[in-house]
């Protein structure tokens, strides 16, 4: 693929070799549907063939929200649906993976809102910047699922397993000075600061050691790497909660705005 084919991404490069990665959906504020979701797969290999990029930096158009979670008509279409499952479980995983993989430092500019597929890439980004004002969850269980796009991968390395699990079975949102505190993200600053702030470390890395950098990048993942049959166990059982019974009621109560029910709990 080419920049070109991108339909849900759009892209400014930077003399120095910065790419700017903007998730470009504002109108329903960054949401990941199929598109995105496979466009999210498919970007990393492309930075990671580019001989003009050395670090890109990737944060979601307007003010709003990085990506504020799946599309509902996307989700609707998982719930109960095997064979999307099973290409939707392949398409997380390649997420994760595929920015493990990419030589290229990732930053993610966080500047609003981040849930799902989004949050994925927010945090696995390998240097992570918040806005203070922007909050994250990982509202799997909300719905009705396991918690498996990204988190049993990275979560506890992050902020340690107590927090990671308080955060992931309760789903509270977290601002940008929490996810700070515990260690989740790398910095947050004023939301006016975030995007300078992200290119100003894009351009410090720029300007360094490629080979020492990137070979750190990959020394470093080796954490993440032993957590892989844990992820992948996570992503299995986040699938298998889509063909029960709670699914169709999270799914249900996000679209009216309300608390779920759940059958579970009665």
């Amino acid at each position: 693929m080419n920049y070109s084919d991108f339909q849900s991404l759009k892209f400014e490069r930077r003399p120095n070799g910065v790419l700017i990665i903007i998730i470009n959906r504002p109108e329903v504020m960054n949401a990941t549907n199929a598109r995105l979701h496979w466009e999210l797969t498919k970007i990393w290999a492309v930075v990671h063939d580019d001989p003009k990029t050395k670090v890109a930096v990737i944060t979601g158009a307007g003010d709003r929200a990085f990506s504020a979670g799946g599309d509902l008509e996307w989700i609707t279409n998982m719930v109960g649906n095997p064979r999307e499952l099973s290409v939707v479980m392949q398409e997380a995983a390649d997420v994760v993976y595929s920015i493990m993989n990419c030589e290229k430092i990732v930053i993610s500019a966080i500047n609003g809102v981040a849930v799902g597929a989004g949050l994925a890439v927010a945090l696995l980004a390998d240097i992570s910047i918040m806005a203070e004002e922007a909050k994250i969850t990982d509202g799997h269980v909300k719905l009705g699922v396991g918690a498996g796009d990204h988190a049993a991968i990275i979560w506890p390395l992050l902020c340690g397993m107590a927090k990671a699990k308080y955060y992931l079975l309760t789903a509270e949102f977290i601002d940008g000075k929490e996810a700070e505190r515990i260690g989740l993200v790398s910095r947050s600053v004023p939301r006016a600061h975030l995007l300078e702030t992200a290119l100003a470390v894009a351009d410090k890395l720029a300007a360094g050691s490629q080979p020492a950098i990137r070979l750190t990048k990959r020394s470093l993942n080796g954490w993440m790497n032993m957590a892989r049959p844990i992820f992948e166990s996570s992503l299995a059982m986040e699938m298998l909660c889509f063909l029960g019974a709670d699914a169709p009621e999270g799914v249900k109560a996000m679209r009216e705005k309300r608390a779920p029910q759940f059958p579970s709990a009665k």
